[in-house]
């Protein structure tokens, strides 16, 4: 890897492109490398995990809007939709946005954490669109996906944007407009400029993920991949981006990350020739809710065998990271994080609400966790309100740590009760973390898709689709519309009209 220095410029140094992160970016997206095996894998993994996640959410009436939006925009020789047959084409922006929307709809698929958060999974819908509409092989999208990742995990290991209010589908637009661009095997002056213009447009606040939180919190991302679509299709057409976009003394790193004329990051990069291995550092999720969420849900699940009453509890404590108590826990000063009434998309970023639930319940379901009826159980109400986390620094460092050993994502839990006795216990990583006690393999992607598209999809589709993903590196140009999942006839809902 190579750590390239990234700093504000001034105008009248006229910063070279070669010295300007987008062109190192767009080198590393150009570079014909090979993709290596087990990346090849953990991608098709990947693949397998997203449709998973799109599928059991796929009625619900985020993905129900996006869905008929895109269908509205028909395209002969198009991208497929999630749910919708094969044969129903589109747009490869529109498809981006229904499938990335489907896919981002429960908080399920995969993540990686560092400087910053980032679900990279959300690289696959636009860049697979694309290579449906072009009609490329399995190999191709391979290489794109690679990209994807590859781009998208090292900016996050760099540069920080929640500590300014910036939402993370800044890292997340230009690795999309690199990924579609090898996969298109576009010339590194072209994926330059639309990587640049994918950050000009992508920059957004995080108030979408803070107080009441909207169905825009599934949409960002989708609205990422569609930017990414447009921005590429844009400079193939020959036209430029604003420039540089990362350095500019009134561009991004100056003004929206506060940089000003001082400010600077440091970018890993992979060298010429070297393997885009990125991916291999995320890691998905076994529960649906945010990450920090996963190691203490399992946490819940050891630590309720030890209590027989849970009226019996005073107060629980966790003690956890900066972004844990900052973001989720109470920390936020978010209300909305103990409204029984809440979204479910402000209840899946409440640590409270969701340790109550996995300690009450034992287990955790996409749907059935998160019901209203569930959230307001007296009981369950009464305990949530018990619940409080404190930052702690040793946590917050193993958080930060670069020692992919040390890098945590848990926390240490005190239970206290009436009679005065304390229960406590620590977790790290999630069970199903590569560094934890089941970590993911094929068979857990596989046995994912088969309980999250239960009774959705015929056992038939099923088969066949994991099948045709998991053969996806000898899937030939014009077949990675076997990507698709199509629901059975009648099944698939319709939502309420809009313009079209």
């Amino acid at each position: 890897m190579i750590l390239h220095d990234v700093k504000v410029s001034p105008s009248k140094a006229n910063l070279k492109r070669e010295d300007q992160l987008a062109w190192k970016i767009a080198g590393v997206a150009a570079d014909k490398v090979a993709v290596p095996r087990d990346v090849q894998a953990m991608i098709i993994n990947r693949v397998i995990d997203n449709a998973s996640v799109a599928i059991a959410a796929i009625n619900r009436r985020p993905v129900t809007s996006a869905r008929d939006m895109a269908l509205a925009r028909p395209h002969k020789g198009g991208a497929t939709v999630f749910g919708a047959p094969p044969s129903k084409r589109v747009t490869p922006e529109w498809a981006a946005w229904a499938n990335g929307t489907a896919v981002r709809e429960l908080d399920m698929h995969d993540t990686f954490l560092a400087a910053d958060y980032s679900h990279p999974g959300d690289n696959i819908p636009p860049i697979l669109a694309v290579a449906q509409t072009t009609g490329k092989s399995g190999r191709d999208l391979i290489r794109g996906l690679a990209t994807g990742y590859e781009i998208q995990i090292n900016l996050v290991r760099a540069i920080c944007l929640h500590q300014w209010k910036i939402d993370h589908i800044a890292h997340l637009c230009p690795a999309q407009a690199a990924g579609i661009g090898t996969l298109l095997g576009l010339k590194q002056d072209v994926i330059y400029q639309a990587v640049q213009q994918a950050v000009h447009v992508s920059f957004t606040t995080r108030q979408s993920r803070k107080g009441e939180i909207s169905s825009w919190k599934a949409y960002a991302p989708a609205h990422s991949g569609k930017l990414a679509v447009e921005a590429v299709d844009r400079v193939m057409r020959g036209e430029g981006a604003p420039s540089p976009i990362y350095e500019g003394e009134d561009s991004v790193i100056a003004w929206m990350l506060h940089g000003g004329p001082e400010g600077h990051y440091q970018v890993p990069l992979p060298a010429p020739g070297e393997a885009k291995r990125a991916i291999m550092d995320s890691y998905t999720k076994e529960h649906s809710a945010e990450y920090q969420s996963q190691a203490l849900i399992d946490l819940a699940f050891k630590m309720r065998e030890k209590i027989d009453d849970f009226d019996a509890i005073e107060k629980i404590v966790i003690h956890t990271s900066h972004h844990t108590h900052y973001v989720i826990g109470t920390g936020a000063n978010d209300p909305q994080k103990m409204d029984p009434k809440a979204s479910r998309e402000t209840l899946d970023h409440s640590i409270m609400y969701i340790f109550a639930v996995a300690l009450q319940d034992g287990t955790w379901h996409h749907v059935d966790s998160y019901t209203p009826k569930r959230a307001a159980r007296a009981d369950t109400v009464r305990l949530w309100h018990k619940i409080e986390t404190v930052e702690d620094p040793e946590w917050t460092r193993r958080y930060r740590a670069t020692d992919p050993n040390e890098l945590s994502f848990g926390g240490h839990v005190e239970i206290f009760l009436r009679d005065g006795t304390k229960l406590e216990d620590e977790l790290a990583v999630a069970n199903a973390h590569p560094l934890g006690a089941r970590p993911f393999g094929r068979d857990d992607y596989i046995r994912k898709f088969q309980i999250l598209t239960d009774g959705i999809i015929s056992a038939r589709e099923s088969n066949r689709f994991l099948e045709a993903a998991q053969n996806l590196a000898k899937l030939p140009a014009g077949e990675l519309h076997q990507l698709n999942v199509t629901l059975p006839n009648g099944t698939l809902e319709v939502g309420k009209p809009g313009i079209l």
